[in-house]
C-alpha cells in the first residue's frame, strides 16, 4: 500500500523518545537526507538538482533539535522550521504544530499534499505529539506514548491520529529507527520508501541518522 510520507513517534524500551521521518515517493525517488548540526535536510541526489523546479516541495529540512538538545521536530516539509522556531520562543508544542499547520496549510501540489508532523520533547517527564493539515481538517494530538511503542501518520490513507496506528518499536539505536521505518513491521508493507531519518534522545541531547533505501 502507498502511503506516501510517513512520520513516526516513539519510545524506546529504556523509555528514550524518538522522532523518525520516512520519505516514500513515485514521482520523487531520487533523494536523500543530508546531516547538519542539528538538522536534517531532504534534498534532491546529484545529477537530479533540478527536481526542484518541478515541484518546490521536495526539498526541505525534515528534523531540527531545538531547545539545548530537549526537543526534536520530525516534518514532511517546510513546516519544520516554523514549529521549531515557536517552540524556542516559549510555545508548546501543541500549540506551535496547530499555529504552523494552520498558517501554512495543505502543500498546493496536484495532489493537495497533507503537512505531517511529530514532535518528541524531553522536558517535564517527555511528551510526543502528532499533526496533521489535509485539505478537509486540522488535527493535532499528544499521543500516549508508552516504552518500547510507536504512533505513525502518513500523508494518504493513513492520514488521522488513531490509536490503531501504533505498534512495538524494536529500535535501540537512531539507526535501528530508520531500518525500521524503511521495511521493518508493518512499514515493511507500505510501498516506495525513499530514505528515512531518525532523531534519538541521548542523555544530553538527540542522536540523528539517516538511512537510504537499499533500492536507492
Amino acid at each position: 500500500m502507498y502511503v506516501g510520507r510517513i512520520v513516526s513517534i516513539a519510545m524506546t524500551k529504556d523509555s528514550r523518545l524518538c522522532g523518525v521521518y520516512r520519505v516514500s515517493s513515485r514521482s520523487f525517488p531520487n533523494r536523500t537526507a543530508v546531516l547538519r548540526e542539528n538538522r536534517v535536510s531532504i534534498v534532491p541526489k546529484p545529477g537530479h538538482e533540478a527536481d526542484v523546479h518541478k515541484n518546490p516541495y521536495i526539498a526541505y529540512n525534515c528534523v531540527r533539535v531545538v531547545c539545548g538538545g530537549d526537543v526534536a521536530v520530525v516534518t514532511n516539509g517546510s513546516h519544520t522550521d516554523p514549529i521549531a522556531e515557536k517552540i524556542m520562543s516559549g510555545m508548546s508544542p501543541r500549540d506551535a504544530l496547530l499555529l504552523s499547520l494552520m498558517t501554512l496549510d495543505y502543500e498546493k501540489d496536484d495532489y493537495n499534499t497533507p503537512r505531517i508532523a511529530g514532535v518528541v520533547d524531553k522536558r517535564n517527564g517527555g511528551s510526543g505529539y502528532l499533526g496533521i493539515v489535509r485539505e478537509d481538517g486540522l488535527h493535532v494530538r499528544r499521543m500516549p506514548l508508552e516504552a518500547g511503542m510507536f504512533y505513525y501518520v502518513a500523508t494518504y490513507e493513513e492520514g488521522k491520529l488513531l490509536d490503531t496506528q501504533s505498534g512495538k518499536f524494536p529500535a535501540k539505536t537512531a539507526q535501528d529507527a530508520c531500518q525500521f521505518l524503511l521495511g521493518g513491521g508493518v512499514f515493511a508493507e507500505r510501498t516506495h520508501p525513499v530514505t528515512a531519518v531518525a532523531a534519538m534522545s541521548s542523555n544530553s541531547d538527540f542522536e540523528l541518522a539517516a538511512m537510504d533505501a537499499p533500492h536507492t
